[in-house]
């Protein structure tokens, strides 16, 4: 993934931010066997630490890849919108001239996978799961021999993703002036289509921030 250095985490404690927002669903990418494309997973994820938790069908071909190589990459994208060139042309540049760009949030998480096949350790991710997706409780317990969940867990495998390394962007043309992110930011809240409203969001956050960008 490119970052300029206008696009890059300001630090931790943003990405962090926006991944505890909601932003728990991404893609699971796994090194194929020589000349084949890579294994790419969606699923959702939780962070438990400084780890991702994951689990998915034991069917999954992506097992036999992992277990060839355990070096992946996760990827969460969000916030992103289309912003036509109409709206980013210069002053005393026709708005036609203009060049259009994407702004999305994005964090890569490069690590390492284990695999969960203990079917207690199992159990054990499916309720921190639980407890973070259905967070009022109203699910039964998850337990190896217990209905309904314990005749499911021999179907599935877990996976606890060790990070070892995070590349995060945020690509909201913090490199232009303030009046010109503040106008766009107006633009996506009026057409809001789309994830426009959230991508507005994200961009007045990081005018707030940074004002006007500096090397």
């Amino acid at each position: 993934m490119f970052i300029q250095p206008w696009d890059a985490s300001l630090d931790d404690t943003e990405w962090q931010a926006w991944i505890a927002e909601g932003h728990d669903f991404g893609q699971l990418a796994a090194n194929g066997p020589p000349g084949q494309p890579p294994a790419v997973v969606p699923t959702h994820f939780i962070v438990d630490g400084s780890d991702l938790l994951i689990h998915l069908a034991r069917p999954n071909p992506v097992w036999k890849v992992l277990e060839n190589d355990p070096n992946v990459a996760f990827t969460v994208v969000g916030d992103y919108a289309f912003v036509p060139g109409t709206w980013r042309a210069a002053p005393g540049i026709r708005p036609t001239d203009g060049v259009p760009t994407s702004y999305y949030a994005a964090v890569q998480f490069n690590c390492r996978a284990h695999i969960i096949d203990d079917l207690h350790a199992k159990a054990h991710l499916l309720t921190q799961q639980l407890a973070h997706f259905q967070p009022d409780g109203d699910h039964a317990d998850v337990a190896p021999g217990q209905p309904p969940y314990g005749r499911m867990l021999s179907g599935i495998r877990g996976l606890r993703l060790e990070v070892g390394e995070v590349r995060a962007k945020f690509k909201y043309d913090d490199h232009k002036s303030v009046e010109h992110r503040t106008a766009i930011a107006d633009r996506l809240t009026i057409r809001g289509q789309g994830l426009d409203i959230p991508t507005a969001a994200q961009q007045r956050r990081r005018t707030g921030r940074i004002g006007t960008w500096k090397p």
